[in-house]
């Protein structure tokens, strides 16, 4: 009996937290392909003959089905489940990403970039549905209210793939070549596709490694999926939902302050800090270090606040003060005289933006609930056009010396996106009755 109760006490690892990894281990090869083509090309460009505007529009190819694919790719996971939807996005992923430095040993001038412009709009369209399938595979494997924290923890991943291309893509360079590059960084993505397909499950009543303890967690969550796919009317209810367009709409402000920061950051410390490259290349990696930072932290406080206060107020609580807070930091960072003061505020200003990050989903998916992959399609849609709005703005200020109004108009959308939420009511699920979960 003393032999059977210290096997019943012993602590054992929680298949959903292994699900996880695989998971994050999706996110870190996403942004690690996305960002290993921007670092090859400063070789690819004058061997191949490319031109910075061709350059420019293979860059726009990628975000442009990226953005499309966002729901589409969340029904396909919806009818698939994330097992197979992964297995497949991610094998596609893989074939366009090599496509990238094979094809120039095989062709040449206009056919060469034909091919990599259509590999470009191909791994934009097997990247989009990540997300979705994955906010939807942690509905299904984690309890009500402990989903905010997983979320924010894979947003740490692609960020971390983000930063580890840069200097891995260099030295390879480097010794080897892009070519060589590229396709040698493609390995373990194909190593992650193929454990994927083994062991992941849809739901955690699928997988013969559960534990009937931590089934008894996920019951709630498990008698949700009774089976994949998604009707019609099912999705006009997500489309039409007042929550998930108000995360949309939300999330699309937020985001336009995202990609102010993750993309011009480095450019505004040399053209109005006037810090050399070395500077600025160190300086502007530590807003991303700390918005990976920020976006684990910010997960598990909303979900402690959630299991404290409820679904609707708990994932609520802190968009609505980090976002403003965000804003602030913005205008103190442009404000500051002191070059690496400013560094810190703008640092601080994206971790409060990713702090945000796990409550946008877990939100998401409260109001979702088996039709999360769907419902974060929209979310997410809304989310990259808030980067192809925000863009060409900044640019055309920025070109115009015009830095400071560029980080003010960051400053007000930040705010704004975090007044929407007070009208977010992430316990009114679509398919449940008004009040679940609060």
């Amino acid at each position: 009996m003393s032999n059977q109760t210290t096997l019943q006490r012993r602590p054992r690892l929680r298949v959903r937290w292994v699900i996880f990894t695989y998971l994050f281990g999706f996110a870190f090869i996403l942004y690690l392909q996305r960002t290993s083509f921007s670092v090859a090309a400063v070789q690819m460009m004058p061997e191949l003959g490319i031109s910075q505007i061709q350059l420019g529009w293979l860059l726009t190819a990628y975000l442009v089905t990226y953005t499309v694919f966002q729901l589409p790719g969340g029904v396909f996971g919806e009818w698939l489940g994330a097992r197979w939807a992964l297995v497949i996005t991610g094998v596609i992923g893989l074939a366009a990403a090599v496509a990238t430095p094979l094809a120039p040993m095989l062709l040449a001038g206009t056919a060469l970039l034909a091919v990599l412009l259509v590999a470009r709009l191909v791994l934009g369209m097997a990247h989009a549905p990540l997300f979705a399938i994955s906010v939807g595979a942690i509905e299904s494997w984690f309890p009500v209210g402990k989903w905010a924290f997983p979320n924010g923890l894979q947003t740490s991943g692609l960020q971390l793939g983000s930063a580890a291309a840069t200097p891995l893509i260099a030295i390879l360079m480097q010794s080897y070549g892009w070519k060589h590059a590229l396709l040698w960084t493609s390995f373990p993505a194909l190593a992650l596709i193929v454990l994927w397909g083994w062991y992941g499950r849809n739901t955690p009543a699928e997988h013969p490694a559960v534990s009937a303890g931590e089934r008894a967690e996920l019951h709630a969550n498990t008698a949700r999926h009774a089976g994949t796919g998604i009707s019609r009317q099912d999705l006009l209810r997500v489309l039409g939902n007042r929550d998930v367009l108000l995360l949309a709409i939300s999330y699309t402000i937020m985001n336009y302050v995202f990609y102010l920061l993750s993309t011009w950051c480095f450019l505004y410390l040399i053209q109005e800090r006037h810090l050399s490259v070395l500077q600025s290349g160190w300086l502007a990696t530590l807003p991303f270090i700390a918005a990976a930072i920020g976006a684990g932290v910010g997960g598990k406080l909303s979900d402690e606040l959630a299991v404290r206060y409820g679904l609707r107020i708990g994932y609520r609580a802190v968009p609505i003060v980090a976002l403003p807070l965000a804003g602030l930091l913005l205008f103190a960072g442009v404000e500051f005289t002191n070059p690496y003061w400013a560094v810190g505020a703008l640092s601080l200003a994206f971790a409060s933006i990713e702090l945000t990050e796990g409550a946008y989903s877990a939100a998401t998916t409260s109001v979702g609930r088996e039709h999360t992959m769907a419902a974060w399609g929209v979310v997410g849609t809304g989310g990259n056009l808030g980067g192809i709005i925000g863009t060409p703005i900044v640019a055309w200020l920025s070109a115009h010396h015009a830095w400071t109004a560029a980080f003010l108009t960051g400053t007000g959308f930040a705010i704004v996106s975090g007044i929407l939420w007070f009208w977010v009511d992430s316990s009114r699920e679509i398919a449940g009755a008004p009040g679940k979960g609060s």
